[in-house]
């Protein structure tokens, strides 16, 4: 075997090419999201709606129901469960949203220990993008369509909510309808990547990009677009790197992420320094 075919073997593979497909499908949606997580500070939902479909996906295998559907339904009254108590009372909303992820989790492991389900539990928390099936591919590439085209479709609306809530009320925008809309989306997408990077990992997808193009950008739309290009490139090399190094996907992707994330600190440091030189008289 020669050494381009050896570089070129992971697109080959069946296992290697179902990883790909599923991981990069899902990557635009979670980071269009992300960008909308970090303007408005929720970037602690996606870690809390994360560790919520824990619970759901047990009671979902104990009952009978698809996985998928528990996942959603646990996501979704978590997102619901933090908003109204956020509303109806004094406490922050880090410390809600950390009360509300933390006890559903917990939750989820005591049901999960007492059920003793035949799903292996680190394929919820870590994922099986390499024994990802096409019936899980195309389940995956639904939610990434369904979440993408409401993203991308109300990115002004979900802008002008993110910035200025009241503002978009004043103006005549649906506001509650933006705002469970983006809960709604960011249950489906978590149920869309369990699959591919599981459970905790995907908390990875769900900031880093947009935290990420933060950083690089001035503007919302290169913001949007360097996001969902970050991630993609993330998935693509974590995943092809993986197969050399013979590690797990998904740690490799959000590896990466970290790796351009401290990239990205550093340069936006660099050229704040130079700037407060020039403007220095």
């Amino acid at each position: 075997m020669t050494t381009a075919e050896y570089m070129a073997l992971p697109f080959s593979l069946p296992f290697m090419q179902h990883a790909f497909t599923v991981t990069l499908m899902i990557a635009i949606p979670m980071a269009a999201i992300s960008c909308f997580l970090v303007l408005k500070g929720w970037s602690l939902m996606g870690d809390a709606v994360s560790h919520a479909v824990l619970p759901g996906i047990v009671t979902a295998y104990l009952i009978g129901l698809p996985l998928s559907i528990g996942a959603f339904v646990a996501g979704l009254a978590c997102a619901t469960l933090a908003g109204y108590l956020k509303e109806n009372s004094r406490i922050k909303e880090d410390t809600v949203l950390g009360i509300v992820f933390s006890g559903m989790f917990g939750i989820g492991l005591v049901l999960y220990v007492w059920a003793r389900p035949d799903v292996h539990l680190d394929h919820i928390l870590f994922g099986d993008m390499l024994g990802i099936s096409r019936l899980d591919m195309l389940e995956t590439g639904l939610i990434a369509l369904a979440s993408g085209l409401f993203v991308f479709g109300r990115r002004r609306d979900l802008l002008v909510h993110a910035f200025d809530p009241q503002h978009a009320r004043a103006i005549g925008l649906p506001v509650r309808i933006l705002h469970y809309g983006l809960l709604i989306v960011l249950s489906l997408t978590v149920v869309g990547a369990l699959k591919a990077v599981g459970i905790i990992l995907s908390v990875a997808l769900l900031i880093a990009p947009g935290a990420i193009a933060f950083l690089l950008t001035r503007r919302f739309d290169a913001m949007l677009a360097a996001a969902v290009i970050i991630a993609l490139a993330c998935s693509f090399f974590g995943i092809y790197l993986s197969f050399f190094l013979d590690s797990a996907p998904a740690p490799t992707i959000v590896m990466l992420m970290s790796i351009a994330f401290l990239a990205a600190f550093l340069t936006r440091m660099r050229a704040d320094r130079r700037a407060d030189r020039a403007s220095a008289p």
